[in-house]
């Protein structure tokens, strides 16, 4: 793989968000692609700081990480095991105007892409309950449908209602609701991270119609480790204003360093070889796979000095017949908004296309795929 050049090195974290901030002072958005361990959620804390102590305790950002989820807590009713709520911090600024403005239309209109269970806010106690209805067997009877209260739902179901969460509070800022004008920056780290790569694309594609929602109001970082979702991301806004980095993490000296995307080949492409790979190994392939394996292919031509993805696979066995496939199966926004696993035939054909692009372009995959299982493991 060419050797990427290294365009900014900082050595304190003060010092990266100063250049994420000064980006976004003639960009729309910021995407950030990084591992797992890298340090992202201190990252987004401290530019949700730096404004803080620049204006004495003065707030612009609205952040999504990983203490997003931390201003809920279960109370679990241990007594009676019935009772089970999940108790909003109603201290924290995050909510501010919260239950004066009712939000439950915003949140069910996400949510119910993600999940299949309600809820209901009380305001006066900040509680939310959680109610599901489920299919009740009796022999010798019909099917009934039953509605089930306190529930406690599961971990994962959980981080996504907090999820669904913050992008109805992001519509008040849109809509210029007053509670929340001092909002200036959106600032979303890693939303998806117990998410199927079938959620991960909704959640990309509903963050990024919310995104464009948002230009010339507010302006956003989104940093993640999730190749799939950071391409759908790459993808939707590559029509705006946007600066796309892979950021790395000198664990040796603690120094960071943002690599532009936009000058040499797309660095989280290396990310997306490794879950092509991973979808091949456990013959989990969807069609979205198809779409990911072209924008790998395109990529790597562009760097070669073509403008036809075709470059990469010329002069192999079955040119003609892979060409066909990888325009017939990654055309259309079915294949990434509509995933579904592919027939047998076609999982075959792109093993091969996969195989045939490793054997003439040699990425080092397994030092690739070690370096990211490591830096994964650290987080």
């Amino acid at each position: 793989m060419p050797n990427q050049r290294r365009l900014y090195t900082y050595n304190t974290l003060s010092r990266l968000v100063n250049r994420l901030r000064d980006d976004l002072n003639n960009k729309d958005f910021v995407l950030l692609y990084a591992y797992n361990g890298t340090g992202k959620t201190r990252i987004s804390m401290e530019f949700k700081e730096k404004e803080k102590r620049k204006r004495n305790g003065s707030r612009d950002t609205l952040y999504f990480n990983a203490f997003t989820e931390d201003l809920f807590h279960w109370n679990n009713d241990l007594e009676n095991d019935r009772e089970r709520h999940l108790i909003i911090n109603k201290d924290s600024q995050f909510f501010t105007g919260f239950s004066e403005l009712a939000l439950e239309e915003k949140i069910f209109k996400y949510l119910q892409r993600y999940a299949d269970f309600d809820f209901l806010i009380d305001y006066e106690n900040w509680k939310i309950t959680f109610s599901k209805n489920v299919i009740k067997k009796v022999r010798g009877q019909e099917d009934r449908e039953e509605r089930v209260d306190n529930i406690k739902v599961s971990r994962g179901e959980e981080n996504i209602f907090i999820w669904c969460i913050y992008l109805a509070i992001c519509e008040l800022v849109l809509d210029d609701s007053e509670a929340y004008n001092w909002v200036k920056y959106f600032y979303i780290d890693d939303p998806i991270s117990s998410l199927d790569d079938n959620r991960a694309i909704a959640v990309a594609s509903d963050l990024a119609k919310l995104l464009k929602d948002s230009v010339g109001k507010i302006k956003t970082v989104v940093s993640s480790h999730h190749g799939l979702f950071f391409n759908v991301m790459v993808n939707e806004l590559k029509q705006k204003e946007h600066k796309k980095y892979f950021l790395y993490r000198d664990k040796s000296n603690d120094t960071y360093t943002l690599q532009s995307t936009d000058e040499t080949p797309f660095f989280h492409h290396v990310a997306t070889l490794k879950e092509l790979q991973q979808a091949v190994e456990s013959n989990k392939i969807y069609t979205h796979h198809f779409n990911m394996l072209r924008s790998v292919l395109e990529k790597t031509a562009t760097f070669f000095g073509s403008d036809d993805f075709s470059f990469c696979i010329h002069g192999i066995e079955d040119e003609a017949l892979y060409a066909r496939a990888l325009n017939l199966l990654s055309h259309g926004k079915h294949s990434v908004y509509e995933p579904r696993e592919m027939v047998d035939d076609n999982k075959e054909l792109f093993k091969q296309i996969l195989s045939n692009f490793h054997n003439v372009y040699k990425f080092d995959l397994p030092n690739i795929f070690s370096e990211q299982t490591a830096q994964e493991g650290q987080s």
